[in-house]
């Protein structure tokens, strides 16, 4: 057999599915399991969404322009302009197969084999598997627990620029974290990327789930970058349409947008049904996403405040998205995790969570996990038992 490619041997596994295979072993025993390791919600699609789908009256599944169909874009930059932004949806705005190929075809444009990227640590753990594919080294600079996520010290990020280094990336509201970056933290990454001339990835797509009266930020604001500044967006998160697999690439640099259509007509189109879905999604009321935030915000409370009750556990309050980082009594949260799932029940539940581990680059932190509060509130309090009940049994042998 041919030798497979070192790319391949190199590329990380998902530590948001690698438990997958003891989840459904204890459930085959009859075991509920909670799972809070992925950002699925549980959250209904609008329902203007669903009957677009219903009433598809064409006779062909065709391809679209390989920037998505322009009636679309044109849609997608009258949503960025009732949130203050003028956008160009012949050149500034291209659809993609969701948030994932967007950023995938922006590090293409960007970067060469062996270039790196800067990157806020712990961050989604597949942004590890898009830089490894495209042969960048991500160099990544740690945010504490203590102090919520924060944006780490300016000078700390800056002393990380070399040679090599071509952009910054950031996700803001965060997964993992659900830290919400404030304008003064975004008006510093502006002057350090201007100072250095670095690209600036801003990952947006839970814009819309801000909590406790903060705001978002936008990169888009920073126009002093403009040409700088590459955004990523997704329908996945905002309208609960995971498996529509449409995103956004946006940038108003029109050099940067015309090398990513080139990497846009490879693939042909994006998916014509989940633009039919993406653009009938652009009709949604407020009322909905006041509906979802209101909901998103009592989960919120039932799963930090529960975990913070439990002795020694370290939970930060997350002002956006839906996850949150806990620190947890263990040496070893990925050894606790599979244990949970293995060896432990309560009452016929137990509890599938992400080990944070895999959402860092370099840092030695193993004592932390991720949580998607994507459950009903009910499903959360149990969850949240379950987990303390765990420690302390786990505590007896490990």
């Amino acid at each position: 057999m041919p030798n497979l490619s070192s790319k391949s041997k190199v590329m990380p596994s998902s530590p948001i599915r690698k438990l997958v295979p003891y989840a459904e072993k204890a459930k085959s025993k009859g075991t509920n399991d909670f799972h809070l390791n992925i950002g699925q919600p549980d959250i209904e699609t609008p329902k203007i969404v669903i009957e677009e789908l219903q009433n598809i009256d064409r006779k062909v599944i065709e391809y679209s322009h390989s920037a998505g169909f322009i009636s679309y874009r044109k849609g997608l930059a009258n949503y960025y302009k009732n949130i203050g932004f003028s956008l160009d949806p012949n050149k500034e705005i291209m659809i993609t197969t969701g948030g994932s190929e967007a950023l995938i075809f922006a590090f293409q444009c960007c970067f060469e084999p062996g270039d790196e990227i800067i990157i806020p640590e712990p961050f989604y753990a597949n942004y590890n598997g898009f830089a490894t594919s495209c042969g960048i080294k991500v160099i990544s600079v740690t945010a504490k627990i203590e102090n919520g996520f924060a944006l780490p010290p300016i000078a700390e990020l800056e002393s990380k620029i070399t040679s090599k280094t071509k952009g910054i990336l950031i996700c803001n509201p965060g997964n993992p974290t659900g830290y919400l970056y404030k304008e003064s933290e975004m008006l510093l990454l502006k002057e350090v990327v201007k100072k250095h001339d670095l690209f600036l990835f801003a990952d947006e797509v839970y814009r819309e789930f801000c909590y406790d009266g903060s705001k978002h930020y936008s990169a888009l604001n920073l126009l002093e970058i403009k040409n700088n500044v590459v955004l990523i967006d997704s329908v996945s998160k905002r309208y609960s349409m995971c498996g529509a697999r449409i995103g956004a690439l946006i940038s108003k640099n029109h050099d940067f947008m015309d090398m990513a259509l080139k990497f846009g007509q490879a693939r042909l189109s994006p998916p014509t049904l989940g633009q039919i879905a993406g653009e009938a999604a652009l009709k949604t009321p407020q009322s909905y996403f006041d509906k979802v935030i209101d909901e998103y915000v009592e989960r919120r409370d039932v799963i930090v405040d529960g975990l913070n009750k439990i002795d020694e556990v370290i939970c930060p309050k997350p002002e956006g998205a839906f996850y949150a980082i806990a620190q947890l009594p263990v040496k070893d949260a990925d050894h606790f995790c599979q244990w949970i799932l293995e060896k432990f029940n309560y009452n016929g539940n137990t509890v599938m969570m992400a080990p944070a581990s895999g959402f860092y680059a370099n840092s030695k932190v193993k004592n932390q996990v991720r949580i998607a509060y994507v459950l009903k509130k009910d499903d959360l309090e149990n969850a949240v038992l379950c987990i303390e009940k765990a420690l302390k049994e786990y505590k007896k042998f490990f």
